[in-house]
């Protein structure tokens, strides 16, 4: 079987095994079916997979065993989602397991049907060609395998992560799986932008006369998201007293505006984002804790781009094509000086930064080849504990050759690993370090 599959069975029932494994091959699935945990352990090891399908009855070690053991590996970034099968007699300890972490569980007998639904969710953000949709980093695969779930059953969402990282793209990823057919609204609305004042009408919307200037009548967002998806940014910039009535139009799915008296019921997915620890506010007294249990149902934290580096090269290539497309220019490339600006860069401003830095240099470059001192308004950053060479060629040679030595001893040596964190294929790594003289396994 492939190293790219999809599907990572571990099932020792021969039966078992051979049925599932026939049903994939129907459904055009790839995938490898391991018998021991043993064998899974090193395949996924070295391996990236979609999802996990897992008996928790294994003849060398539990699958519980095996999924708590690679939790704790530090050679592995992120797990795949972990499906786990068990018996009824095992139902109380798949619950502990979703606890951990585990995604979800199935008890034998099982519908084969309900099987593969479930995995179709699980795998739905890669499209068949396995093209990533909010990035290729494990952590991000790993948000991504969550969105049709929450998507399906989850009506209030926190998405938590520094300014830039993208929060609002996973909110509206959230809203196009639930409404596929794209007629539901998404209504969006900064929270920190607006006085109280505005923000209550912004919110609830008014009635004609209300305040001065209030010369019609105007819905709100929680009306004009009825039926679809309301997202609250920077939530935890509201102040005191506008939480308060925040929290009773959820709690009662029902506004009433400025200036009328007539409730009226909304329907509509809530999802909250904030780069704020809302956890420490409440105990700061600064957020209302109500509040914070009634929309902190499901979190998702999105890391910020310097602890996904998998995801630069590739976010910064996707925002390339899309400055050539709309700009109408012939296609543009990164040059290798070029990309060991972006990896070494600490993105503070995440992908908005990264989105302008593009941006500038497809504006100031001439040529087909970006070039490097168009990204940045400052200097390049220096590589860490080294001087910067008089000659550039030698520096970004320097700068190159000390990121990959770097990668390598964070991967033990292993080369496979250390291409996929570097978001490069095995063979460009393997030319890299004999362009650089470093020396790697064989």
């Amino acid at each position: 079987m492939s190293g790219t599959a999809q599907i990572c069975l571990i099932e020792d029932d021969q039966i078992m095994g051979e049925s599932l494994c026939e049903r994939f091959e129907l459904e055009g699935l790839s995938f490898d079916w391991w018998q021991t945990g043993g064998e899974a352990r090193q395949a996924l090891q070295n391996r990236h997979y979609g999802v996990v399908v897992s008996d928790i009855r294994l003849p060398d070690l539990g699958g519980d065993e095996l999924y708590l053991s690679l939790q704790q590996d530090s050679s592995i970034t992120a797990l795949p989602p972990w499906l786990f099968i068990t018996g009824y007699g095992a139902v109380d300890r798949a619950v502990e397991l979703l606890k951990a972490g585990a995604t979800d569980y199935i008890t034998k007998p099982f519908d084969l049907d309900a099987l593969i639904d479930k995995l179709g969710q699980l795998l739905a953000p890669l499209s068949s060609q396995g093209e990533a949709i909010l990035g290729v980093s494990p952590a991000m695969r790993r948000i991504e395998a969550l969105l049709p779930r929450l998507a399906s059953q989850a009506n209030s969402v926190l998405i938590t992560g520094e300014s830039g990282v993208g929060k609002e793209v996973v909110a509206r990823r959230i809203h196009e799986l639930a409404h596929p057919d794209g007629q539901a609204p998404f209504v969006a609305v900064n929270c920190g932008a607006l006085s109280e004042g505005l923000l209550e009408a912004e919110l609830f919307g008014h009635e004609k006369g209300a305040f001065t200037g209030a010369v019609r009548a105007r819905a709100g967002v929680f009306e004009q998201a009825h039926g679809g998806t309301l997202f609250l940014d920077e939530i935890g910039d509201m102040p005191l007293s506008m939480q308060v009535k925040l929290l009773r139009a959820i709690q009662e799915r029902r506004v009433v505006r400025v200036g009328g008296e007539q409730t009226i019921a909304v329907e509509l997915r809530l999802i909250g984002a904030t780069h704020r620890d809302l956890r420490e506010m409440v105990d700061e007294g600064t957020f209302r804790e109500d509040l914070f249990y009634r929309i902190h149902v499901i979190q998702l934290r999105i890391p910020p781009l310097r602890e996904r580096r998998e995801d630069i090269i590739w976010l910064a290539q996707r925002m390339l094509s899309e400055q050539c497309r709309e700009s109408s220019r012939e296609p543009r490339r990164f040059s290798p000086q070029i990309e060991q600006a972006l990896l070494r860069h600490p993105w503070p401003g995440n992908i908005r930064e990264l989105k302008h830095a593009i941006e500038r240099a497809c504006i100031l470059s001439s040529g087909n080849s970006l070039m490097v001192d168009t990204l940045f308004e400052t200097a390049m950053p220096e590589c860490s504990g080294e001087e910067q060479q008089e000659n550039l060629a030698a520096y970004l040679r320097q700068c190159e050759q000390g990121y990959i030595r770097d990668a390598l001893e964070r991967h033990g040596g292993r080369i496979a690993e250390t291409a996929q964190s570097l978001g490069i294929s095995r063979k460009n790594l393997w030319e890299r370090m004999k362009r650089l003289d470093i020396q790697g396994e064989k």
